[in-house]
Parts: C-alpha cells; sequence; structure tokens
C-alpha cells in the first residue's frame, strides 16, 4: 500500500478546502504561496488550444505557457474573458476561456507582444 504523499497528498479538505500539494496544509496559511507567485519556466511561445475532452461536450479554449505570475495571469485572463465576451477560469497556471475563441485569443495575445502558436488540430 501506498503512503498518501507518494499517492499525490491531499488536494481538498471539507474542513480547510484546498490544500498546499508542497506542504500539504490549508493554501490560506500556507508558507509555500511565494511558489504560486514564481513565474513558471517558459519556452516563449504561448500556445492557444480548443478542448471538449471531459467537459460534457462544451468547447473551451485553452491557453499555455504565458510567462506571468499568478495574478498577472488572472489580470490577463480577465482581459482575455471581457474581449470574448465570456466566462472562463485560471486553472494551474492554464487559462481557460469558455467557448471557441482561438482565433480571437490569438490576436489579442499578438498585439501584446507574445508570440502565438495554435496547438492541436
Amino acid at each position: 500500500m501506498k503512503s498518501r504523499p507518494s499517492a499525490g497528498g491531499l488536494v481538498y479538505s471539507t474542513d480547510a478546502g484546498r490544500m498546499c500539494p508542497v506542504c500539504c496544509k490549508p493554501v490560506a496559511p500556507c508558507n509555500c504561496k511565494r511558489m504560486a507567485n514564481a513565474s513558471p519556466s517558459s519556452d516563449g511561445i504561448v500556445r492557444v488550444s480548443r478542448e471538449t475532452k471531459s467537459r460534457g461536450g462544451k468547447t473551451v479554449t485553452i491557453v499555455r505557457g504565458l510567462p506571468l505570475a499568478m495574478d498577472a495571469l488572472d489580470k490577463m485572463a480577465r482581459q482575455l474573458k471581457a474581449a470574448c465576451g465570456t466566462g472562463g477560469t485560471v486553472k494551474d497556471g492554464v487559462v481557460e476561456v469558455q467557448g471557441d475563441h482561438c482565433d480571437k485569443v490569438m490576436a489579442l495575445l499578438q498585439a501584446q507582444g507574445y508570440k502565438v502558436k495554435r496547438a492541436g488540430g
């Protein structure tokens, strides 16, 4: 039988809410927050794709590889959602915009100076 940390650890607790995957403490008082604000390593190319997998057939535009810290990524997601006139979220450094807006998102990111590629079919 595997121990909890090697099996992935605790992700959510009904008592404390979301748990930090690094220190296994609640996210709010977590000591690892500084890692969440760090800019993820990237090859400098922003990839935009369209997915329907695991979403009940709903289409979502996915933006990966933005070299931004979490707070700046949230701000960028707000701008993209407002420009597309739709909702969305940021999960694990990936921006999800509801609907098929790949062309619009790519144009907006290119206008802001990012090198953008269409990923997937």
